[in-house]
C-alpha cells in the first residue's frame, strides 16, 4: 500500500489593500516545488483588492470589518475565531494596517510573519519612505520579522536594501521597496515551511542556529 503523501503546511495571509505581497506568494507558490500552500486571506477591509485577487485565484476569503467592533481587543478576538477555523501553519502579514493585540500575538506566537518597509531597527511605524529621505540615508529597504508583542520590534529574520537616489521621492523610494517585498517575502515563507527558520526564545533560529544578524538581498 503506498503511504499517504504529506500534508503542506497551511498558510494563511492577512492584508488590508491591493494584496501585491499576497500575490507574489501565489505566483511562488505555484513552482512545483513550493513547499506550501496558501489556503486562505483574511481582510479588515470589504472593498480591499486582496479580496478580488484572492478569487481570481480560488483561494477562500473571509473579512472582519474592523469599524464593527467596539475595541480592539473584540476585534482580534474575531479574527482569532476565523484564523482557528482554518488553523495555518503560519499566518503571513501582507500590508495588514492593524496593530495586533497582546494576547492575539502570544495566540499564534511564532507562526506570525510580517513585513515591513525599512531597515529595521530603523524606522518602525510609518512614513518610512519620508523618513529615510529626510534623514538623507543613502540606503533604505525592507525587513521580514517574526511577530511580537513589540511593534515592528520582532526579530529579524532577513532584509534587501535598495539605494536612495538623489531625485527620489517617497512615492519612487516605495516602488523600489516593493519591489524587494514581492522578491524577498516568498523566499522567507519558503524557508519557514521548510522548517529551516523558527522563532527562538528571543531571536531567529536558521537552520537550528541563532541568526546573529538578518539574512540580506543584495542591491540589484
Amino acid at each position: 500500500m503506498k503511504a499517504d503523501q504529506p500534508t503542506l503546511p497551511k498558510i494563511l495571509v492577512l492584508a488590508s489593500g491591493s494584496g501585491t505581497n499576497f500575490q507574489a506568494l501565489m505566483d511562488a507558490s505555484r513552482d512545483r516545488d513550493f513547499p506550501g500552500q496558501v489556503i486562505a486571506v483574511g481582510c479588515n477591509q470589504p472593498k480591499a483588492f486582496v479580496l478580488e485577487r484572492a478569487a481570481q485565484a480560488n483561494i477562500e476569503t473571509f473579512t472582519v470589518n474592523h469599524k464593527e467592533f467596539g475595541s480592539r481587543e473584540e476585534f482580534d478576538a474575531a479574527l482569532m475565531a476565523h484564523i482557528l477555523r482554518h488553523n495555518p501553519d503560519l499566518i503571513v502579514l501582507a500590508g495588514f494596517m492593524r496593530i495586533l493585540t497582546t494576547d492575539f500575538v502570544r495566540a499564534f506566537r511564532g507562526k506570525l510573519l510580517n513585513v515591513h518597509p525599512s531597515l529595521l531597527p530603523k524606522y518602525t511605524g510609518l512614513n518610512t519612505h519620508q523618513r529615510a529621505l529626510e534623514a538623507g540615508d543613502r540606503t533604505h529597504g525592507v525587513s521580514i520579522h517574526f511577530v511580537t508583542e513589540e511593534l515592528d520590534g520582532g526579530p529579524v529574520i532577513a532584509q534587501a536594501e535598495v539605494a536612495v537616489a538623489q531625485e527620489d521621492s517617497s512615492d519612487t523610494l516605495a516602488d523600489k521597496v516593493q519591489t524587494k517585498e514581492h522578491l524577498l517575502y516568498p523566499i522567507v515563507v519558503r524557508w519557514f515551511c521548510e522548517g529551516r527558520i523558527q522563532l527562538g526564545r528571543d531571536q531567529v533560529l536558521f537552520d537550528g542556529q541563532a541568526l546573529e544578524n538578518p539574512m540580506r538581498l543584495p542591491d540589484n
